[in-house]
C-alpha cells in the first residue's frame, strides 16, 4: 500500500478560490487536505501548523506549488526540515519534486540556493537604485504611518489587545509603533 498523502492548499486572500488546488490534490490521492485562506507572509498559519502536527513517519505532504507552502527560502527550508524530521516526504506537483528521492532532495536544496541568490541580486539592485535616486534628489522614502493609525493601535491596546495583536489589526509593524513613541509622534499607553 502507498504511504498516506496529506494535502495542503493555501490562497492569500479571502476572495481567492481554493478549488483548483483541492481538485489537483484529490487527483493525486491526498487522503486529508488542510485548507487555508491567509497570506504566506503571516507566520501564524493555523492549518499549516495542524498539518505539520498531524503528519507521521511515512506520510507525504503534497502541495500544488512551492509558493502555496512557503513565501521565502528560509520559510521553505524550515517547513521542509519539519517534514523531514517527522520522517515524511514533500511532493510539489507543478515541478515534479519529491523529497522521497535523492534527486528530489538535491532539487529542493538547489531551488532554495537559487531563490536566495535571486533575492540577494534583487536587493543589491534595489539598493543601487535607491542610492542613484537619492543622489538625484528623487528618493523620499516611505510615507510615514499616519497618526490616526498609530492612535488606532493605542485604542486597541487600551481595550486589552497586546501590542502585537493591535499592530497586526491596524496592519503596521510593531517596530513602527515603538519608533513613533520613541520619536515622540505619540505618547506611550498608560
Amino acid at each position: 500500500m502507498e504511504n498516506p498523502k496529506i494535502g495542503y492548499a493555501r490562497v492569500s486572500t479571502l476572495d481567492q478560490n481554493l478549488d483548483l488546488q483541492i481538485a489537483e490534490l484529490k487527483k493525486n490521492n491526498c487522503e486529508k487536505i488542510y485548507k487555508e485562506k491567509i497570506s504566506g507572509k503571516n507566520d501564524n498559519r493555523p492549518q499549516l501548523k495542524k498539518m505539520l502536527d498531524y503528519i507521521r513517519e511515512g506520510d507525504t505532504v503534497v502541495v500544488t506549488k512551492l509558493d502555496r507552502l512557503a513565501r521565502s527560502t528560509k520559510d521553505l527550508l524550515n517547513i521542509a526540515e519539519d517534514i523531514e524530521n517527522k520522517g515524511a516526504d514533500l511532493e510539489v506537483l507543478n515541478i515534479n519534486l519529491d523529497t522521497g528521492t535523492p534527486t528530489g532532495k538535491l532539487m529542493l536544496t538547489m531551488l532554495a540556493a537559487i531563490a536566495t541568490f535571486e533575492r540577494e541580486i534583487m536587493l543589491e539592485r534595489q539598493r543601487e537604485g535607491i542610492q542613484a535616486a537619492k543622489s538625484q534628489g528623487k528618493y523620499k522614502g516611505r510615507k510615514p504611518v499616519t497618526i490616526e493609525r498609530l492612535l488606532n493601535v493605542q485604542e486597541l491596546i487600551k481595550e486589552g489587545l497586546s501590542v502585537n495583536k493591535a499592530t497586526q489589526e491596524v496592519d503596521i509593524a510593531k517596530g513602527t509603533y515603538y519608533k513613533a513613541i520613541k520619536e515622540g509622534r505619540i505618547g506611550a499607553v498608560k
